[in-house]
């Protein structure tokens, strides 16, 4: 899922994404909240109208930069003035320190506002490295949270011909029994999918592959099985083999916007991540190769311009540069998307 934090993708129009092969965009609750505001986007039309977008959105439910934008309001404003209870968590906005409180019900109904098509459910995130005790307790919090969405989303769709789904996220950190007791609890509780959280949030990336192996084997098969903020190439091969379906990551329009580029190898998908390189197109050998970014890849940069151009649009801070870039490296994800459906 292409990331549209603030209802758009960076740089690109809705029809290009859709053109690259997405059929699905992560939009953010946290900011699509405190600006322009939930009650504007509902009044809109919703965000699909708002933003021209026809496709499917997945909205997050704040929770994540709640806690992660805690540190740059404490920078700015002295405090973070994050405080988790049990109604909620309470924060300040490090735009301009305004307080502002989200519990589990506040954030189904901003997402339904939103008209989101695939909403999640309040979590908390807990730092990495984190204690089992603070864990477990994190765990069993984001569990009753999770309970309470359930029964507010439930009451606010009854009666709707359509209705959204909805997702429980598992957490438990680098624990495998809290790991599987976190799937085992809201499992009880039955969502429409389920997210894996926690695993971008500065541990080491190798305990990745011990987290899918603790986790997938406790979500049905017929579920979808969400990834939540992953990641490399690589690490979606992985991740695709032991069944995960859904992924997000500000990686490939990120990485874009400062030259660096997903070049296919022409090997096949593997696990060692030898199918693809990166280059950085502001290195000097760049000056004056004519020669497309990617002879393998098929998209609107690859089969117009050449390295020489798109490195000359960074080295001028022309903003095309950053704009092609993102194409090519969204059309990368997704094709490499497409290549592990085809397997």
């Amino acid at each position: 899922m292409p990331i549209a934090t603030k209802g758009a993708v960076k740089h690109l129009l809705p029809e290009e994404v859709k053109a690259l092969g997405a059929s699905v965009i992560l939009g953010n609750t946290y900011h699509l909240w405190l600006r322009p505001g939930n009650e504007l986007i509902a009044r809109a039309g919703g965000l699909h109208k708002f933003m021209d977008w026809d496709g499917l959105i997945l909205t997050d439910s704040g929770g994540f930069q709640v806690f992660s934008l805690g540190a740059r309001a404490k920078e700015r404003f002295g405090m973070s003035g994050v405080k988790i209870s049990e109604e909620g968590v309470e924060f300040s906005d490090p735009k301009n320190g305004n307080r502002y409180f989200l519990s589990p019900e506040i954030s189904i109904d901003i997402q339904l506002d939103l008209g989101s098509d695939i909403i999640m459910v309040l979590d908390e995130c807990p730092p990495y490295p984190c204690t089992r005790e603070y864990a477990k307790s994190s765990l069993e919090r984001t569990t009753r949270w999770a309970k309470r969405a359930k029964e507010h989303f439930e009451e606010k769709v009854k009666g709707r011909e359509k209705r959204p789904l909805l997702f429980g996220i598992i957490q438990g950190s680098v624990y495998e029994d809290l790991r599987q007791e976190s799937a085992k609890q809201l499992l009880e509780i039955g969502f429409d999918g389920y997210a894996i959280g926690g695993v971008a949030v500065g541990e080491p990336r190798e305990t990745l592959k011990d987290v899918l192996a603790w986790t997938l084997p406790s979500i049905p098969e017929d579920k979808p099985r969400y990834l939540m903020g992953l990641g490399r190439p690589e690490e979606i091969v992985r991740a695709v083999e032991a069944g995960v379906d859904m992924f997000d990551c500000v990686i490939p329009t990120r990485e874009g916007r400062h030259g660096r580029l997903f070049i296919w190898t022409g090997e096949d998908l593997n696990l060692e991540g030898s199918f693809y390189e990166t280059i950085n197109i502001g290195n000097e050998q760049h000056r004056e190769d004519f020669s497309p970014v990617d002879s393998l890849c098929d998209c609107h940069l690859c089969t117009h311009y050449t390295r020489a151009y798109l490195r000359h649009l960074f080295t001028v801070d022309e903003p095309l540069a950053g704009r092609l870039a993102s194409v090519h490296n969204l059309r990368f994800y997704l094709r490499m998307m497409e290549k592990l459906r085809e397997k």
